[in-house]
């Protein structure tokens, strides 16, 4: 959850081209080159696979617990999903269009029948999904690769508008920055087409392969009792050495071979993106080996718990992160979009990562979940769950 943040914030404070051809904007010398490189490197779609990781495996964690009580678990988890797609679209259209609750619940309504297969059958699936949504974005390269050579003339002119998302010049980016430092519902109205994108082109082609077949290798996780500390301490430490060791190694080939390629932004697409898409499933599962490796001997047990309490209120911190965001670099709020520079945006993330790792175990220590969390459940169960803590008084051993 605070790794997502550190890979959301340039989103909101740099210009969107900044994606695709980092050079762009934001820096990227010395520190600011240290800032990209150590988030692209140990950040950049790891922390989504584990967010996509974990999600996979509460769908499973859930209808095992509904089966044992007796009760039915699909109508409980379409009605969650179903709401959470509710929450995920006032998040995109009203706050930030980089949202992801919307793809989440989507995703999480189609793979929930397969819960069922063994753990080697969801793994199997989720290994078969994940590449499709590398040929996908290959074929997007030579899509965008034959526009850019075409000398004819309809085709020049289209490629002069597509490709201002990776070339963009002065009048696109202060565009950009008009949508961007407008009125709460100018700026919505604004990238309104920019939420419909995401929610029908990108998620066809790239995001529904990719989130699928992380939440079918979470599920498989689960089942193997991987997210549950269960296995060895030295399973844990050659999954962080071994399936760590290889993702670092394939990321960091890419970032080589993006250099020696000028960072051509439409390269990222094809071969040059693959090795971040691959060797990032790698090092999310390094970061579980050193996290379960943590949990299982014991160590750094007040550091434990706060950050256990960050993710038990997952929904509300992420939200708050984008309403943070929001409020420092919209024109609704300070209105310091385009401001910033990569190393400058690092103590406004540590910031942020200070507060919620001391607020929610606050929160949490008067009250059973996050503010979020219990509307969710309480539009899932349709009732008014409890909230307070009956001894209102949280300990670490909790």
């Amino acid at each position: 959850m605070l790794g997502i943040f550190l890979m959301n914030i340039p989103v909101f404070a740099l210009p969107g081209a900044t994606f695709f051809n980092p050079p762009i904007a934001g820096g990227f010398e010395g520190l600011d080159y240290l800032m990209w490189l150590v988030s692209h490197v140990l950040f950049d779609m790891k922390m989504m696979a584990i967010f996509s990781m974990l999600f996979g495996a509460g769908v499973a964690l859930m209808a095992e617990r509904l089966v044992e009580t007796g009760r039915n678990p699909a109508g409980v988890h379409y009605r969650r999903m179903g709401w959470l797609l509710v929450i995920g679209m006032v998040h995109a259209y009203l706050i930030w269009f980089g949202d992801i609750l919307v793809c989440y619940a989507l995703v999480g309504m189609m793979v929930y029948p397969l819960r069922r297969m063994p753990a080697w059958g969801l793994a199997v699936v989720g290994c078969v999904l994940l590449p499709i949504g590398m040929a996908l974005s290959g074929a997007q390269q030579a899509m965008f690769e034959w526009m850019r050579a075409s000398d004819d003339p309809k085709m020049m002119e289209t490629w002069s508008e597509v490709g201002m998302m990776f070339f963009p010049n002065e009048a696109y980016l202060a565009e950009e920055r008009q949508k961007a430092l407008g009125g709460f519902f100018e700026r919505a109205a604004a990238h309104a087409p920019d939420v419909l994108m995401m929610q029908t082109f990108v998620f066809a082609i790239f995001m529904f392969w990719r989130v699928a077949g992380l939440m079918l290798l979470g599920m498989a996780l689960h089942k193997w009792g991987v997210f549950k500390a269960e296995r060895s301490a030295r399973f844990y430490a050659i999954l962080m050495a071994v399936a760590g060791g290889l993702g670092l190694g394939i990321v960091g080939t890419g970032v080589v071979l993006n250099h020696r390629n000028g960072f051509d932004p439409v390269a990222i697409f094809g071969v040059m993106g693959w090795f971040n898409y691959a060797g990032s499933v790698g090092v999310a599962l390094g970061w579980v080996g050193l996290v379960m490796l943590v949990c299982k001997t014991g160590v750094l047990g007040l550091a434990r718990y706060a950050l256990a309490s960050v993710g038990r209120m997952a929904m509300t911190n992420y939200l708050a992160q984008s309403l943070i965001g929001a409020f420092i670099f919209y024109g609704w709020g300070l209105g310091y979009f385009g401001q910033f520079s990569r190393s400058e945006l690092v103590p406004i993330v540590l910031g942020v990562w200070a507060f919620q790792l001391v607020a929610s175990p606050l929160w949490l220590s008067r009250f059973r979940f996050g503010p979020m969390e219990w509307v969710w459940r309480s539009l899932t169960y349709l009732r008014l769950e409890p909230i307070r803590r009956p001894d209102a008084v949280g300990t670490a051993s909790e």
